[in-house]
């Protein structure tokens, strides 16, 4: 089984650039997560008949969102969709006061629970240059997505525990080794000690970077601004990620990332499943 995770910035842009479904094609990803989908259903002309289509659009127009497509195979229902945090979450951390945006209505978090493991698609909020978003990320956000996270691999009705795979963009690189200039970017937005330490955080929980399971050092981006040829030059940040709980770290044959894959300031990255 595969699993892409793109951050298309705008799905419609990068269909009508021809690039989205020869993506699929290639890969043949028997699960899409996508990030900043920037539009609602009715507004795209993709077409996948083999896939179920999820989506959870923000309210705002042509603004953040997040999809997953599901092949459709006798092994892969979907059991369970869920838009967002649970109310109760959003209540704890306050999330959407304080002048700070609700990630329900902005379509940042989406779940969809299999038989074997959940898949919850994110597009965590950008800390923005000024910093002025980078309490929302570290006082709220972070610790609201973690223990969400913490709190779905315990909430089948079995009592069994059930893995959680989670991917997507988390707007933040969390080692020198994920972007290409550390020193000149510490403390900047996206390599602030709060936000790194976000992803510290979610692994002292017992979950694992699945590329960095696999592959060590540098050189290894998935995003570039658009100045400079940054993206020839492969003068980048691996902002995207694939983590899952440890216990189910056996099951994952490979992690990687596609930079060949154009159409975004983001390329996608992918995992497979034994």
């Amino acid at each position: 089984m595969k699993i892409i995770s793109w951050n298309v910035n705008g799905l419609r842009a990068v269909h009508k650039k021809g690039l989205f479904l020869p993506m699929v094609e290639k890969y043949q990803p028997d699960i899409i997560c996508l990030q900043e989908i920037k539009s609602k259903k009715e507004q795209n002309e993709i077409d996948l008949k083999d896939y179920e289509e999820i989506w959870n659009s923000a309210e705002k127009a042509g603004y953040s969102g997040t999809a997953i497509f599901v092949k459709k195979l006798a092994n892969l229902k979907v059991l369970n969709i869920t838009l967002g945090f649970p109310a109760e979450i959003i209540k704890k951390y306050k999330l959407g006061e304080d002048n700070y945006g609700d990630p329900n209505k902005e379509g940042r978090v989406l779940t969809a629970e299999f038989k074997d493991f959940f898949v919850v698609n994110v597009y965590t909020p950008n800390s923005k240059q000024d910093l002025s978003r980078l309490p929302l990320r570290h006082q709220k956000w972070d610790k609201a997505f973690l223990e969400y996270i913490k709190n779905l691999t315990h909430s089948t009705n079995s009592g069994q525990a059930k893995p959680v795979i989670f991917c997507g963009d988390l707007n933040v690189a969390h080692t020198p080794d994920d972007l290409a200039n550390p020193r000149q970017n510490k403390g900047e937005h996206g390599f602030t000690d709060e936000e790194r330490k976000g992803i510290d955080n979610i692994i002292k929980a017992g979950f694992v970077d699945t590329f960095r399971h696999f592959t060590k050092g540098n050189g290894n981006y998935t995003w570039w601004t658009h100045w400079a040829n940054a993206r020839e030059r492969n003068v980048g940040w691996r902002i995207d990620y694939f983590f899952v709980n440890k216990e189910f770290l056996p099951n994952i044959k490979n992690s990687k990332i596609l930079p060949e894959v154009l159409g975004s300031d983001h390329c996608p990255i992918l995992i497979e499943i034994m």
